[in-house]
Formats: C-alpha cells, sequence, structure tokens
C-alpha cells in the first residue's frame, strides 16, 4: 500500500468506493421485443472507481475480448440479444479505487416463458347432479411459477365468476363445482396468464355432462382444496384456500389451533380463502379449517410459518485507527431462520463471525463488507477502515494550566496527546526527570500520579510524547491546597414518625476554595428543589446541616455527608431509625382447613423500631357487601402477641367462602394490613340453625298450609340444602313429614283434608347433604267446623294464578324450573334455560291450596349459546380528531355455539342507560368525534342464540383514554 494516513482530518479527502445504485433481479421474456437487458450500477468514489462485472464467478473482459451481446454504458451493463445458455445467470458489479474494493450485491438474470397447453382433445367428466367435479387444469411448464388461473365457459371471453358453489384454485388451477346442476353442461377450458411476462394461454375444452336424476342426493361436506405447508415471510400478506364439495352447499369456517386468529384477517369467497394481512411471528401456528352441511362435516388442518429475511441489528461503519491499536468488526442480522455472516475484505472472502485485530497495520487497511443471509435473502453492508499513523501533538488536547492538589491527598496529571502508534511518555519538574518511586508513578497512558502531595511538590510540571513520526511536549503549574476536612460530623438519632430532627456536618478547608455539602441517603442523593417536603438544607459558610421533617418510615437509614471542593472531597456518616407503627405482616396462608376453623399461618411484618404487641386477624366471607367489608376474627388463643405467627381461626361458618388477613400493633398504633389471603371455602356440615315464623292455617278445602321464613345462605352450611316440614294431630303419636328440595320455599301445602276441630302441631327444620339440623319451635294451628278461613287475604292473592313449569328433559321433576304469571295473562317469556337443550313445559293453575292438573305437555328445543369469549375492541382517533374509528376482532363460533349473524354497537352518554344502537356485519365502525362529554361504547356479538358478552370502550372527547373494562351482562 503506497500512502500512510496522517491523524489530522485535512488529509482524509479521498474515499473508498460506496454504490448509490445496485444491480437488480431481472427476469426476461425470451420473446421480449425490446432484445436488451440492462443491468445498473452507480458508484461515489474519490478517486473515481473503476467498474467491472463478473457473471456466475467469470469477470466479463470487455476491454481484452470485446462481445457481440455484452457493453457498458457508464457502469451498466447492457445485454443486446440476450440468449438463456449464455447469459443466465449471477451478476455482481465490482468497483475499485486506491482506498480499496467493493462487490456490489448479487442479482440474477431468469429468463421468463410460458408454453403452450397440449393440443390433445380433453376426456369429458360425467357426474350425477348433486355430486362435487373437480376439473384438472394441468397448467404447462413456465417461469416464474408464479400465475394466475381463471376458467372459460364454453367461449372467451365468457369467464366463470367463482361463487360459493365454484370455485378456481391459485395453487393448482383446478376448478371445483361443490355440487353439480343441470345448467353446468357445457365446455371449460383452464386460462393461464403470467403477470411478470405479459402472456396467456388456454387448454382445449374439457366437456362437462351431468346425469339428470330424479331424486337429486345429498352429500356430506368433503374438503378437495387444501392448502399445503405454507412459509410466509413476516409482514406480507399470505391466503390460505380451503374449499369443499357437498349437497347442500357447505358451510366453511376457520379457526387458529390454542388462539384467535391474528387481528387483521380477512374472509372472502364465501368463506374459501383467509387472507392474513401483515403476517407477523405470532401468527405462526396450525391453521384449521371445517367445512359443514347437514348430512357431515370435514375438517382440514396444516402449519403457518412465519419467516423472516435478514436485517441489520448492527453494522460496521467507516472506522479510522491508530496504526498498532486493538480493533473487533462485528455485524449482528436478525431474521428467521437465524442469518449466518460472511465477510469480504476488497473483494475477497475474509471469514465468517467477528473480526478481531490485535494490532492493526497499514495492510489492514480497505473496504471491508459484511453478509448476511438466510434462505430469505442477503444483505450487505460496506465500510472503509483507514490505518493512520502521526507523530505525537497536544493540539487537541494539552496537559492543563493550572493544576490543583489537596495537601496529603492523590494528584493524578493527565496526558493524552494525539499519537500513532502509541507514545513513549516521560515527566520532568523543571529540569528533574521523574521516575517511577513509591510516590511518584507514570502510567501506561502517560498519566503522572503523585501520593501524600505536599507544598513541596508544587511548580512546573512537562509531559513528553515521542514515536517513531515524531515528538511533541506541554506544561502545567501544580499548586497544593489545605485538605478538606470534617470537623463536627453527624450523629446516631432515633426519632418517631412525624417528629423533626437535625443532622450536623461541619468542616474546614483551603480558603482560597468554595465548599459543597452533599448529602445521601442509603446511596440515594438527596434533592432539595424536589424533597423540600421532608429535606432543608441550612448551609452557611463552614457548615450544611440537614433538618428532616415530618419524619416518616421511609426516611431511616444511613445518611453521608460530603464536603467537596474542586480538589477533593471527605464523608461522615450516621445511622437515622425511625420508629413508627408496625409495617404489614407478609405472606399469609391457611393450612389446615376444617368446617368451622381454618389454621392460619403468615410472617412478621416490620416492628419499626417499636415492639410488636399484638396480632389481628380479619376475616371477610362471600356475602361481604362492600370490598372492605373487614371483620375482627374469633382466634384461638384469643389474644395473640406479637411474636405470634401462627393462630386457629375458629367460629367460621362451614361451606363458606372466605378470604383472611392479619395487622399487627405496638405502642404507636395499629399498622398496615397485610395482602388477604387466597380464598378458601370451609368444609361443608349439619345445619345448626333452624327456620324462624313457623306459622301455619288449614285452606278452604281442608288442606294443610304451613309457612315459615327461609335460612339465609349463610346458614345452609353445605350444598343441596332443603326444608323437611312435619305435622301431627295434637293426640297423635308420630309426626308426618315431607321434603322441600328448594332452599328458598316459604311454605307447603298438605292435600289430605285435616279432621275438623282439631289441633296440630307443625315444626319445620334445614337439611343438606351431610344431614338433618334441628327442628324449629313447634306452633300450634287450628282447624275450624267449616273450613273457613282465618288468613282469607293471604288466599285471594293467589287465587287465580298460572303456574307455568319447565325442565330438560332429561330431568326429574325436582329439577323443573317455576314461572307464576296471573291467570288473565296468556304469553310469558321463560329465561336462564340452558342453552342447546331439548325442553318439556306444562301450565297449572295454582291457587291457594295448590296445584291444579297439568296441561298437556309442550316439547321445544332452545338454541346454541352465542360465543362466551369477549371482543377484543381497539380505537383509533383521526389526525383531525373529526372521527373516532372503533374496530374489533371478528370472534368466529365454536361447534357447539350459534352462528354469529353481526355485531350490535351501543353509543351512549357515560353515566345514562340509553344511547342510540347500530348493527353491522363488519368488524369495525365509525362516529364523528363527540365535542363535548364522555362516552361509553359497548359492543357485543348477534347470534341467532342471543347476545354475546359485552365489551367496552370509553371516549372522552377530550383525552382520549382506552379503558377496556368489561362490564357484567
Amino acid at each position: 500500500r503506497g500512502h500512510h494516513h496522517g491523524c489530522s482530518s485535512e488529509e482524509a479527502t479521498g474515499f473508498g468506493p460506496i454504490f448509490e445504485e445496485e444491480p437488480l433481479d431481472t427476469v426476461y421474456a425470451e420473446d421480449s421485443p425490446e432484445a436488451k437487458i440492462s443491468m445498473n450500477c452507480r458508484v461515489r468514489a474519490n478517486p473515481p472507481a473503476a467498474i467491472k462485472w463478473w457473471h456466475n464467478n467469470w469477470e466479463i473482459k470487455l476491454m481484452e475480448q470485446p462481445d457481440e451481446h455484452y457493453s457498458l454504458v457508464g457502469g451498466n451493463l447492457v445485454i443486446t440479444n440476450p440468449e438463456k445458455s449464455k447469459h443466465a445467470g449471477k451478476y455482481v458489479c465490482v468497483a475499485k479505487n486506491v482506498y480499496g474494493t467493493t462487490i456490489s450485491k448479487e442479482a440474477t438474470v431468469k429468463f421468463g416463458y410460458l408454453d403452450q397447453f397440449p393440443t390433445d382433445e380433453r376426456e369429458a367428466v360425467y357426474v350425477k347432479e348433486g355430486q362435487g367435479a373437480v376439473l384438472l387444469c394441468a397448467p404447462p411448464s413456465r417461469y416464474p411459477t408464479e400465475v394466475m388461473y381463471r376458467w372459460i365457459y364454453n367461449d372467451f371471453p365468457n369467464f366463470i365468476i367463482p361463487d360459493q358453489r365454484r370455485f378456481v384454485s391459485q395453487t393448482t388451477g383446478n376448478l371445483y363445482i361443490a355440487k353439480v346442476e343441470a345448467s353446468d353442461v357445457g365446455n371449460y377450458s383452464c386460462f393461464v396468464s403470467s403477470p411478470t411476462i405479459g402472456k396467456s394461454v388456454f387448454s382445449t375444452p374439457i366437456p362437462l355432462v351431468p346425469q339428470i336424476e330424479k331424486e337429486v342426493k345429498r352429500y356430506p361436506a368433503d374438503i378437495r382444496v387444501r392448502f399445503p405447508k405454507t412459509y410466509a415471510l413476516v409482514g406480507q400478506n399470505v391466503t390460505l384456500e380451503c374449499f369443499a364439495l357437498g349437497n347442500p352447499l357447505p358451510h366453511i369456517r376457520w379457526r387458529k389451533l390454542d388462539a384467535d386468529l391474528p387481528p387483521n384477517y380477512e374472509v372472502s369467497m364465501n368463506g374459501a380463502l383467509l387472507h392474513l394481512i401483515n403476517v407477523q411471528y405470532e401468527d405462526e401456528g396450525s391453521y384449521e379449517c371445517e367445512a359443514l352441511n347437514v348430512r357431515g362435516m370435514d375438517w382440514y388442518r396444516q402449519w403457518l410459518y412465519v419467516e423472516g429475511a435478514p436485517e441489520w441489528a448492527e453494522h460496521i461503519n467507516d472506522t479510522e485507527k491508530d496504526v498498532g491499536s486493538e480493533l473487533t468488526l462485528s455485524c449482528t442480522a436478525v431474521g428467521k431462520p437465524l442469518p449466518w455472516i460472511r465477510w469480504l475484505k476488497d473483494g475477497y472472502s475474509y471469514g465468517k463471525g467477528e473480526l478481531k485485530f490485535s494490532s492493526l497495520t497499514f495492510e489492514d487497511s480497505g473496504m471491508y463488507q459484511c453478509i448476511a443471509e438466510n434462505t430469505w435473502g442477503t444483505i450487505y453492508a460496506n465500510a472503509e477502515l483507514r490505518v493512520v499513523s502521526c507523530a505525537p501533538t497536544f493540539i487537541y488536547n494539552p496537559v492543563k494550566k493550572t493544576l490543583l492538589g489537596a495537601e496529603n491527598g492523590r494528584v493524578v496529571i493527565e496526558c493524552k496527546p494525539r499519537a500513532a502508534p502509541k507514545p513513549r511518555f516521560i515527566w520532568k519538574r523543571g529540569s528533574e526527570l521523574f521516575s517511577n518511586s513509591s510516590r511518584m508513578f507514570i502510567w501506561d497512558d502517560g498519566s503522572l500520579e503523585i501520593l501524600n502531595a505536599t507544598k513541596s511538590d508544587e511548580g512546573l510540571y512537562t509531559c513528553y510524547a515521542e514515536n517513531d513520526r515524531g515528538k511533541a511536549n506541554s506544561t502545567g503549574t501544580l499548586s497544593i491546597t489545605e485538605a478538606t476536612k470534617i470537623t463536627v460530623p453527624p450523629s446516631d438519632v432515633e426519632v418517631t414518625v412525624g417528629e423533626t430532627t437535625v443532622l450536623q456536618c461541619s468542616a474546614s478547608y483551603d480558603p482560597s476554595l468554595d465548599i459543597t455539602f452533599i448529602w445521601t441517603v442509603d446511596s440515594y442523593i438527596i434533592n432539595f428543589a424536589t424533597d423540600f417536603d421532608h429535606y432543608e438544607q441550612m448551609m452557611f459558610k463552614l457548615y450544611g446541616d440537614l433538618l428532616i421533617k415530618n419524619i416518616q418510615i421511609a426516611h431511616a437509614g444511613e445518611y453521608i455527608c460530603t464536603a467537596q471542593t474542586i480538589v477533593d472531597n471527605t464523608t461522615a456518616s450516621a445511622n437515622v431509625i425511625v420508629r413508627g407503627r408496625p409495617g404489614p405482616p407478609g405472606g399469609v396462608r391457611v393450612e389446615e382447613i376444617r368446617d368451622t376453623s381454618v389454621k392460619l399461618v403468615w410472617s412478621l411484618g416490620s416492628d419499626h423500631g417499636s415492639l410488636l404487641a399484638q396480632h389481628v386477624v380479619q376475616t371477610r366471607d362471600f356475602f361481604a357487601l362492600d370490598p372492605e367489608d373487614w371483620k375482627t376474627a374469633v382466634t384461638s388463643p384469643v389474644f395473640l402477641d406479637g411474636k405470634a405467627e401462627v393462630t386457629e381461626v375458629v367460629d367460621l361458618y362451614p361451606w363458606m367462602e372466605y378470604e383472611f388477613r392479619v395487622y399487627a400493633i405496638n405502642e404507636l398504633g395499629a399498622g398496615e394490613s397485610s395482602l388477604p389471603s387466597i380464598k378458601i371455602k370451609t368444609w361443608d356440615a349439619i345445619p345448626t340453625m333452624s327456620p324462624t315464623d313457623v306459622d301455619g292455617f288449614v285452606g278452604l278445602n281442608g288442606e294443610l298450609i304451613v309457612t315459615w321464613t327461609p335460612m339465609k345462605p349463610q346458614y345452609f352450611f353445605g350444598k343441596k340444602f332443603g326444608y323437611v316440614v312435619a305435622f301431627k294431630p295434637h293426640e297423635d303419636f308420630d309426626w308426618k313429614w315431607s321434603t322441600i328440595a328448594d332452599p328458598e320455599a316459604r311454605r307447603f301445602v298438605y292435600r289430605d283434608t285435616i279432621i275438623p276441630n282439631t289441633e296440630i302441631q307443625v315444626k319445620v327444620k334445614g337439611y343438606n347433604s351431610k344431614g338433618e339440623g334441628p327442628y324449629s319451635l313447634t306452633k300450634v294451628v287450628f282447624s275450624s267446623e267449616s273450613g273457613e278461613v282465618f288468613f282469607l287475604a293471604s288466599i285471594t292473592v293467589h287465587n287465580k294464578a298460572l303456574k307455568i313449569i319447565f325442565r330438560p328433559y332429561d330431568d326429574n321433576e325436582a329439577a323443573a324450573s317455576r314461572v307464576l304469571v296471573h291467570s288473565s295473562v296468556n304469553q310469558t317469556r321463560l329465561e336462564n334455560m340452558r342453552p342447546d337443550s331439548h325442553y318439556l313445559i306444562e301450565v297449572r293453575a295454582y291457587n291457594g291450596a295448590g296445584l291444579g292438573p297439568p296441561s298437556e305437555h309442550c316439547e321445544m328445543f332452545t338454541r346454541r349459546p352465542p360465543p362466551s369469549r369477549r371482543l377484543r375492541v381497539y380505537k383509533y382517533v383521526s389526525f383531525t380528531r373529526k372521527w373516532l374509528y372503533i374496530y374489533w376482532d371478528h370472534i368466529y363460533n365454536y361447534w357447539n355455539e350459534s352462528y354469529v349473524e353481526g355485531y350490535k354497537i351501543l353509543f351512549r352518554k357515560e353515566g345514562e342507560r340509553y344511547g342510540k344502537l347500530y348493527t353491522t356485519g363488519r368488524h369495525y365502525i365509525d362516529f364523528p368525534m363527540p365535542e363535548t362529554g364522555d362516552y361509553v361504547i359497548e359492543i357485543r356479538a348477534r347470534c341467532e342464540g342471543g347476545d354475546g358478552p359485552i365489551s367496552q370502550i370509553l371516549v372522552q372527547a377530550s383525552l382520549i383514554s382506552i379503558l377496556q373494562n368489561c362490564m357484567p351482562k
């Protein structure tokens, strides 16, 4: 290499080749009227670069051997009358000047063609009416392989328009007819067009002959078009095909396994095409299409892999380095599969991975290229490395003119000239030459270190630097100042929350300097401008005391006072202990669950400087109305001291959901509560309470009616709760009894006639799956001679009513639901029915004496439920803030859910119940942006089996905040 480069930037006006335009991949149509190909290459370089071209790794030597096909126009390579055998292949442009050589990206030339279809006659296809048919295209050979397929019916240009019944695959070219109709008779030919080379061809006709049937049969869905295993590039759009034959025409649905379909997908061609727009890595996975008609279902599943071409995460830039120095060149690329990296230096292969130079030489200068490649592509990063040398110079960084050091302190004088290779250093004070001693030391980078400095070290210091290119020196004056010392250090202190305290700090220092005091607590620097609520600095010439006001637990810690001048600094520290209420206990958990008690364990919280005196346990049960409804629990032992970390919580309800928390108390008061434990449910147990207000009377027809107040759910103590009603005439020995399986029941009617003028005893108790509870107090009821009623009012209310009883077909009578309506009403709504179920329904007249005979049974089937998944809703406000766009992901129904027909959108003012209702089949809607006020937009899927759950989004006219919380249904 001829010339060395100096360090100063004025010399560097020249530079190596940089590409401004590189050749691109080209497809040349074989019968193109313009018989030439141009491969472009434009380069910036100083001095200008010489340009050469290589074809399939051979140099095209235009100077030595002129060629009838190749010519150079500027840097561009023009190929006239190209021939496939000679000119197909890889081309690169190579640019070279004195600074080095750079190679362009590789570009390929391929020859595009589309052959004619064979002229042989095609065989006729005979199909029964109602059956599916597949007509094969069998396209001719071609390049590129990406073409468009259409089908001609009878005559050109009568193209078939695909619909729900007919589909043209763009992967095979075949025409699929889901069910053939009599009108499909005719000739079909496959039409192939190549957009790249602008040419189309079509096949000889295929006759289709439908065979007419007396009765058209039905055929199950049968998927014939299946998308292959697909590799897509991230950011691209992908289309998956799926089409089924069948009669009636199958319905096609798409889903992704174990996840929702990606947010921006579209389905077209009546479900046959799934378009994924701007595919992302997370869209990779298994996709499934399902075809369904009344005769049967078919499904198909295949993987979509998402990969990516290489992209630079970091790459090389032009670099100038001193001769003899170290250097590492590295490039990192991302992509899928992970790209591998190789290097070129001046056009030649130069290794893989990372380039390391331990000591640069001038031969290392040149043009470097790192190339990252994977199956999807190749990227280049180009840079010039220039290795330079120069004599030492202090122009850019002289030794400081005035140097300061503290007495008995350490002084470092820097010496950093620009020099390459690295110089040797010599230090002198006046004419005295320094060599390393126990107190003086010259570092590797040229700096001079003096330990335990004294006044006698003052004077002029000169640094001399020398390398093989020359030498230079620079001088500064050192003065020694009085050392800074802390005279009054802060002392340890203990304070209570809310109090005020002062930490002292005073220092002596050199009068020619300024001093500042800095305070830190546990290595956090106190900023008096922002922490003024609690901290104030009392600064005076010699002291910088710290005032701490309204002290909190968080202010405890080690406080360090630093007194500093520009020459030196010194520190002193003290501990501040803050006494306050206890911190929250940790890790509250339930270890043993029983019916009315649990074992509770926790870990002690901080006592904040005052011994813990007591712990208190609180509970919250399922029926707490308010989230803050915590009650103090009964524990065993009753008093929990400050060291307690375990207790038994007693007197709990059985079969009840509970959570627990604990707080501690010290002499300063009650501390913060722990986080609640995980919710648990106590075991079930036999009821211990009985119903109250038991009463009874004898009805018009001599029947006995018993009433009571139902028990509260807290007292059910278990599942399958109900009541046992017992009664007997006073003189009888045996009680008669009956069970009622409804926990909310409040009356019982005994139909057998009661003997008049008798005293009847009645009592009621609760039971659950564990057993029976105690009876209520016994109540005595009198039956009168005539059967007249004492409680007339309570009968007339129910005298003219109808009871509707409905139950699932396969359930017993006890599980039935009941609805009561006035007898003047002849219709009602039945609610809370199970979806997708078979029901029996009956109507009975009802009065105070009980139920009349049933009507005829009516049977019905409920619809499948709507999808239970919430819509994911997104919002976008236009740039002008005039329009609000709301969009959401389509919801797809599973086989056991009802079909989604569209969406309901309610636009209402916050706090109001009613608003404007819109319906749409799309998955977006736009509104003019409201001027003022807050609005709630609620969106739910509309299905044949009812509406799906609501998703809600909040719109504030002024500032836009998104709040995707979901209302209870």
